[in-house]
């Protein structure tokens, strides 16, 4: 990728994230409920007139023509002030990025255990096509991609949590025990859809007409799949990765949900309950913000993995 053509996608993204930003504030502004009667609400002993409720929206400047809101909110967010959580009673981005470590951390876990359990099974079978190793492996992987994630979730809780006792039932903090179930729920489902990406993928390169020339000037078969044929097949593999990551670093709320987990997703379920407007905000804002990076990161990538593209770009 040029310099140019790396530009021309860092200006898409910043026209993409003004417009997705312009939306949610108007979303936001559009949905019932007052914030400042939210604001006050959790304060039963304290009565407040309806003059201290528009002194309040006036400081917050709630009164103030929707364009105006959204510019007063945008000048304010690309100096990177968020706005105050009245929910966590903090600056929007303090937690923003109290909670992003622990998406990190379960993002990077079910994407190492996918892979794992992906990438063998699917190249494996691809190569034993027909066998009887394919069919228990398409078997299960239909099963994976057919089972919703809250579903799994209660199940491994269930079996691994409360017949078994191994692991922790109640989540709400970052650990190795309570990571282990909700980074198996998500890497579960996804090594479903991910083995059947890779098994199609490695099936379709092998039935190329440069495998067959290989095969015909004698190379074997294990030089064919790792020099040949895999390096073919990582662009569409990549690409699938990057989304299913971007996926993850959103935040997957309902998995967030089920095991307490204190990341992006639970964050942005409780702040949608509380309709803590600021903090939906920011978290939909950077929830784009990484989904856009990580596939710019992913197509940078394919420069270094297909010489084509290399010398397409200069």
């Amino acid at each position: 990728m040029s310099n140019k053509q790396l530009l021309g996608r860092i200006g898409q993204i910043v026209l993409v994230l003004l417009g997705i930003s312009f939306i949610t504030f108007a979303l936001v502004m559009l949905s019932p409920g007052d914030p400042v009667r939210q604001m006050i609400a959790g304060n039963e002993d304290i009565v407040v007139s309806q003059q201290e409720v528009e002194a309040l929206r006036h400081e917050l400047g709630l009164d103030k023509p929707f364009i105006f809101q959204y510019l007063d909110w945008l000048g304010r967010a690309v100096q990177g002030d968020f706005g105050f959580s009245y929910m966590v009673k903090k600056p929007v981005i303090e937690e923003l990025m109290h909670s992003l470590p622990a998406t990190v951390i379960l993002a990077v876990a079910s994407t190492v255990f996918m892979l794992l359990v992906s990438i063998p099974a699917g190249i494996y079978s691809a190569v034993k096509h027909n066998s009887w190793f394919d069919y228990m492996v398409r078997g299960l992987t239909f099963v994976g991609v057919s089972i919703p994630n809250f579903w799994m979730g209660l199940m491994l809780l269930w079996i691994f949590g409360l017949k078994l006792g191994l692991l922790p039932i109640v989540g709400g903090r970052v650990s190795p025990e309570t990571l282990v179930l909700p980074a198996l729920t998500l890497g579960i489902v996804m090594a479903a859809k991910y083995t059947r990406q890779v098994r199609a993928t490695v099936l379709e390169e092998l039935n190329q007409d440069y495998v067959v020339g290989a095969r015909a000037r004698g190379m074997s078969e294990s030089h064919i799949l790792w020099k040949e044929v895999l390096p073919n097949a990582m662009l569409p593999l990549i690409t699938l990765l990057g989304l299913s990551f971007g996926n993850l670093l959103g935040g997957a709320a309902v998995v967030e949900i089920v095991f307490s987990w204190p990341g992006l997703g639970y964050l942005a379920v409780q702040s949608i309950i509380y309709r803590d407007f600021q903090l939906v905000q920011g978290i939909v804002l950077w929830i784009a913000l990484m989904y856009m990076v990580i596939n710019l990161i992913v197509d940078i990538s394919y420069n270094h993995l297909d010489p084509r593209l290399r010398k397409a770009g200069k």
